[in-house]
């Protein structure tokens, strides 16, 4: 995948976090509810996984909700972890949220009385507009563009809580490439980072085996083709992106991606746990056989050596 990064603040960020961790009573970790593998930081379990962490699958009105039910299941069997399915953008949700974080200080030892949560997330996730539901007030900026916030705001809640809004990052490297197309289609990386028709193809193919039902009603096509190129074709046939080459595939594959964000096709889930274990299997299979290929090329080196 031609996925150009742009690494920004992440080490800037990840030791901002690591000098005031000691201090965190509480990790809320927001997570896009159509991606929670995907956009899971995990910088965060590197530097302490110790610490209580409330994961919340925002946008879980987004996504399809037997599969939100799954990711519930598997993340709410760790230990010092609770994980919740909400909608920042609901009032009942946001009191939940309230609850569930007033129930989780009641787990941990208070540090001088005033509770410090660490609120993180990666870019588009909904951090921010979180916050200033919570806070009610507009304490954190947002926006529709990945990395609104550049650096780690404060927001006193009240007398007896204190959040700190960390910057919405993406780490440089991306295990398995499936993620970065995810996090792609869903717009937590700039559209400016990555090719549509890389995209625009995985979509296709996804969205084929996983929701056909719901391409058809989109498309208007009784039969649905067999692969990804021939969706693409049949989108460009129906939305007039044809010329005397053949179909233009970008265009297709921005119309494609373009429905999927403003759910035009329905709502969607990109992975389920299943999913997930798989990839970690076949990403440290990679790294692994990329260690092997890096020891041999050193001994060859070596044996080289005059």
């Amino acid at each position: 995948m031609n996925i150009h990064w742009f690494p920004g603040h992440m080490h800037k960020a990840t030791k901002s976090i690591r000098e005031i961790l000691p201090k965190i009573d509480l990790i809320i970790e927001v997570l896009d509810a159509r991606v929670p593998y995907s956009s899971e930081n995990p910088v965060i379990q590197q530097l302490d996984p110790g610490v209580q962490r409330l994961k919340l699958l925002n946008k879980a009105d987004l996504a399809d909700s037997n599969i939100t039910q799954l990711w519930l299941n598997y993340l709410n069997k760790h230990n010092n972890i609770k994980a919740l399915a909400v909608s920042a953008q609901k009032a009942s949700d946001i009191k939940q949220i309230v609850a569930e974080i007033d129930h989780c200080l009641e787990q941990v030892s208070v540090q001088a009385g005033l509770a410090n949560i660490l609120i993180v997330g990666i870019p588009n996730v909904g951090k921010s507009t979180l916050i200033n539901h919570l806070t009610q007030r507009r304490s954190a900026k947002t926006g529709n563009e990945p990395a609104v916030t550049k650096d780690i705001q404060r927001i006193k809640l009240n007398d007896d809580i204190m959040f700190w809004d960390s910057p919405g990052i993406l780490w440089p490297k991306i295990e398995h490439p499936n993620s970065s197309y995810r996090l792609a289609l869903i717009g937590s990386i700039k559209d400016t980072a990555f090719e549509y028709d890389d995209v625009g193809v995985f979509a296709a193919d996804y969205f084929l085996t996983q929701y056909p039902e719901q391409l058809k009603l989109r498309y208007g096509s009784q039969a649905m083709p067999e692969s990804a190129l021939d969706l693409l074709t049949l989108i460009a046939k129906v939305r007039g992106c044809m010329s005397k080459g053949g179909a233009d595939f970008e265009k297709a594959s921005r119309l494609l991606i373009q429905d999927i964000r403003e759910l035009k096709v329905s709502a969607f889930s990109l992975e389920t746990p299943d999913m997930m274990l798989q990839e970690l299997k076949e990403a440290e299979d990679m790294k692994a056989l990329k260690e092997e290929k890096k020891a041999k090329r050193k001994a060859k080196a070596k044996k080289n050596r005059p």
